[in-house]
């Protein structure tokens, strides 16, 4: 019979498995989507992109490495690094803000190859404005909880999942781009909502905070979604705009 010290190690065994498979994954479907129209766009005959994009796509990247370096250092039991590397990450976290608000509003202002073609600009800003609105709410309780190792790497998790919509959307497989949200924001979900039930069968419970917020983050889904085709929500993105 498994001793209560032996369940614990499987649990943490079983949970370094299940970020490093996330991180894995995180960076296969960043590349997968954005390989064609950026890291391999010279392959694809890209058009060129904006400096102000180049800027947030370097940082956004930076992120997915800093992901992926800190489920690897707890793996390796560098928790004093793995720590320290905190720090830069709070710093990172708010360049993703202060250079992903300007992109998604230059983009509604001027147009973007990224946006949809068949949905008015102002209209789908909402989408990369509510990603940012998400993360920062996600990566500030990570961050609150930076002492309670459970709650603070779930809400991390959330905060790979939350980036993962414009990636998959991005995917150059037609079959799958035509099912729209229910592929972009589904795909998310159900790996939120798998992490959820995992959680239940491996550690006979749920994480409270990470329930919630994978609650909110498909509320958001259905919020953007409802919101961004309302003449309050046009009003509003023309305003925005008015700043870059």
């Amino acid at each position: 019979m498994a001793t209560p010290t032996t369940l614990i190690l499987e649990r943490r065994r079983f949970d370094r498995r299940l970020y490093l498979a996330a991180a894995i994954l995180f960076a296969v479907i960043v590349l997968a989507g954005f390989g064609p129209t950026y890291y391999l766009k010279s392959w694809f005959a890209t058009p060129p992109l904006p400096g102000l994009v180049h800027v947030h796509g370097l940082v956004m990247t930076a992120w997915v490495l800093l992901f992926i370096a800190q489920v690897r250092l707890i793996a390796a039991n560098s928790i004093r690094l793995h720590q320290r590397l905190g720090y830069f990450g709070v710093g990172l976290g708010a360049l993703i803000v202060a250079t992903g608000v300007p992109t998604a509003l230059a983009a509604a202002k001027y147009g973007s190859a990224s946006f949809p073609p068949d949905i008015p600009p102002l209209s789908f800003v909402a989408v990369p404005l509510f990603d940012l609105l998400m993360f920062v709410g996600f990566f500030g309780a990570a961050v609150y909880y930076r002492r309670a190792a459970a709650t603070h790497k779930r809400l991390m998790l959330l905060t790979a999942i939350n980036f993962l919509p414009p990636a998959i959307a991005r995917i150059p497989i037609a079959s799958l781009q035509a099912f729209g949200p229910l592929w972009f924001f589904g795909l998310p979900t159900a790996m939120a909502l798998l992490v959820l039930v995992l959680d239940a069968r491996r550690h006979g419970q749920v994480n409270k905070v990470f329930a919630v917020g994978t609650l909110l983050l498909v509320a958001s889904y259905v919020v953007r979604l409802a919101l961004m085709m309302t003449a309050a929500w046009t009003n509003f993105a023309t305003w925005l705009i008015t700043f870059v």
